[in-house]
């Protein structure tokens, strides 16, 4: 259907608009096609743009929002003037996703008086991570390494390769906006956001944060193009006490090291590669020159900084749910308005709008802005700022000529066993070798090796040639694969989150310690975030440590077939009384760490 637009008309049969209209001339220049449109527009289809809410495709049944409200798609586009969604759940079927994607951009064309055609959006996808509120595992798409572990080859090329085939999948199922790459710096080892960054080195991420735009975006915007969100300005990493703002007892961001300026590194290579939206964290920050009021809020931080100081030109999106409450996930959330908690939904619209922002993320609330521009409190040249860059966007990346995809290609490339290959090589050569006792690594001869394995398919251990027993005490050999430890939170949308101590506890500590004792053990330990693996460096035979991969990308490691290459993304700390004596805004700050930054050994073949 890619194209086919001749069958359908753009707005319904009561329009007052000519099928001629200007801004549907693609021989115009792109700034006179958003004049001629913006002066067409009422001010509530102005308002419906200004909102970014979350969607879920069900490609079996009606389409669906995961607001509060439960509202559907069709309502919120054709009486609340709604374009942008924000795209939730896994995909599973190829197919039946752009044949929802064309459902959707139906309603749009045909059910709305002026036409304008939804832009689609998605945190990552290509990767293992799954949180909705982070990020969902590849699913059909072709699955690669965390950005921690693209981070831990150190190749920019790499990187720009992965964001390629990530926007070529993408925009074979009709998502077009990006919302990442995630650029804050893992300088408080126990903040549960880590495993999305490129770690705790400002230069490596900008570096990387570069590349992974050229991918998306290619070297101007077009109609293969994925435009970028870049997140989370100025900087997500200096929590408090690593707690998250998605919550009331993180919400302050501080800076004891006054090292602000290294968080915005990142950013500023980002701008200079060409970044399209940018979006500011909840965090409010304290103790600074700043108003201490969350970032979306923050004129100092949004029109001062970024927009004037940093020269950035395009969309600023707030993060997800500042002006409503809501419910995710069954747990009852407060809006993320921090430090201006007293104000009405109206008047943190307001505040969001002054600050320098143009869209409202996670939100359905479009009423809000009509009546302040009703009621004289906002000006409607206000309100035409930002519409004019989210349509220059819809323009840019050719909406408006090609709404449609075809299943039937898209359903050929995305998660093409040639793009999978490539991941499946990224996955095994991101694999960290911390220790490696004796060279017990690579495995020499593992036929009919007795192991004691956990985490890992008995089946597929078989497949490599091990013989699988029950016991360590039976075993000439163990394999264990680790997730990195945290202390579990309640709730359903809080659980999600892997925040709290660095530290196994004493009870796994034994448990481990007991296996070592009784067979030489090689641990692999997915680190989402640092870990303390003290223990564990002394007393396995070897340590690797992995941001995503496979069973059979670890076994291919163990036994030779692929050789590690990562080196860390961050310092390794020696102690949880380190990480709490560290400063939360300062890199390589805790003391004595097991290992630092950039360690990583080779096979020794």
């Amino acid at each position: 259907m890619r194209g086919s637009m001749s069958n359908l008309s753009y707005a319904t049969d009561s329009s007052n608009v000519e099928d001629d209209a200007p801004y549907r001339d693609v021989s115009l220049p792109v700034d006179a096609r958003v004049e001629d449109l913006l002066a067409r527009m009422t001010l509530a289809e102005k308002a419906g743009i200004l909102f970014h809410d979350m969607i879920t495709a069900d490609p079996n049944g009606p389409l669906s929002m995961a607001g509060v409200d439960a509202a559907t798609a069709e309502r919120l586009i054709v009486t609340k003037y709604m374009n942008h969604f924000n795209l939730l759940g896994p995909i599973v079927s190829v197919r039946a996703t752009a044949e929802w994607n064309n459902r959707l951009q139906k309603i749009a064309l045909t059910q709305t008086r002026l036409g304008i055609p939804i832009t689609t959006s998605t945190d990552p996808r290509n990767h293992f991570t799954e949180n909705v509120g982070t990020g969902f595992q590849a699913g059909a798409l072709s699955q690669w390494p965390e950005t921690l572990g693209l981070a831990a080859l150190r190749s920019s090329e790499l990187v720009q390769r992965f964001a390629d085939i990530a926007r070529q999948e993408y925009v074979a199922l009709g998502i077009r906006v990006a919302l990442h790459p995630q650029i804050d710096l893992a300088t408080e080892p126990r903040w549960a956001r880590i495993g999305n960054t490129f770690g705790e080195d400002a230069d490596l991420t900008a570096e990387l944060v570069a590349a992974y735009i050229r991918g998306f975006q290619g070297s101007e915007m077009g109609a293969t193009s994925v435009s970028t969100m870049t997140k989370h300005f100025p900087g997500g990493g200096p929590q408090k006490n690593g707690e998250d703002p998605h919550f009331t007892y993180g919400k302050e961001q501080v800076y004891p090291a006054k090292n602000f300026d290294y968080h915005l590194r990142p950013f500023r290579a980002a701008i200079e590669a060409g970044a399209s939206q940018i979006m500011p964290y909840y965090g409010q920050p304290i103790g600074t020159e700043w108003e201490e009021v969350g970032f979306g809020f923050n004129r100092g931080i949004i029109m001062d900084l970024l927009r004037g100081q940093m020269g950035f030109k395009g969309i600023v999106c707030t993060d997800w749910g500042l002006i409503t409450d809501a419910s995710i996930m069954g747990q009852d959330m407060p809006a993320r308005a921090w430090g201006v908690e007293s104000l009405s939904e109206a008047e943190r619209v307001k505040k969001v709008l002054d600050a320098g922002c143009d869209q409202f993320g996670g939100e359905a609330r479009p009423e809000l802005v009509v009546e302040l521009v009703e009621q004289g409190i906002m000006p409607e040249s206000r309100i035409d700022e930002s519409v004019r860059l989210l349509l220059h966007e819809k323009f840019a990346l050719g909406l408006f000529e090609n709404p449609f995809v075809d299943a039937e290609a898209a359903a050929k490339l995305v998660g093409r066993s040639d793009f999978q290959a490539e991941a499946d090589v990224a996955q095994r050569r991101s694999f960290t070798l911390l220790t490696n006792h004796e060279d017990v690594l690579p495995l020499r001869d593992i036929k009919e090796t007795k192991v004691y394995i956990e985490g890992i398919d008995p089946a597929l251990a078989r497949t490599h040639g091990f013989e699988v027993v029950d016991t360590p005490q039976a075993a000439s050999l163990a394999l264990l694969r680790l997730k990195a430890p945290f202390e579990p939170r309640p709730g359903g949308f809080e659980a999600m989150f892997h925040a709290g101590s660095l530290e196994f506890s004493e009870e796994e500590r034994a448990r481990q310690a007991a296996i070592f004792a009784a067979v030489p053990t090689i641990v692999d330990v997915h680190l989402d975030r640092p870990a303390v693996l003290a223990e564990i460096s002394v007393k396995a035979r070897a340590l690797l440590v992995s941001h995503g991969s496979s069973g059979n990308a670890f076994l291919d490691v163990v036994s030779g077939a692929a050789k590690p290459e990562g080196k860390l993304v961050f310092d390794l700390p020696s102690s949880t009384r380190a990480v709490m004596e560290s400063r939360e805004d300062k890199e390589y700050d805790t003391k004595d760490p097991l290992f630092r930054f950039g360690h990583g050994l080779a096979y020794n073949t």
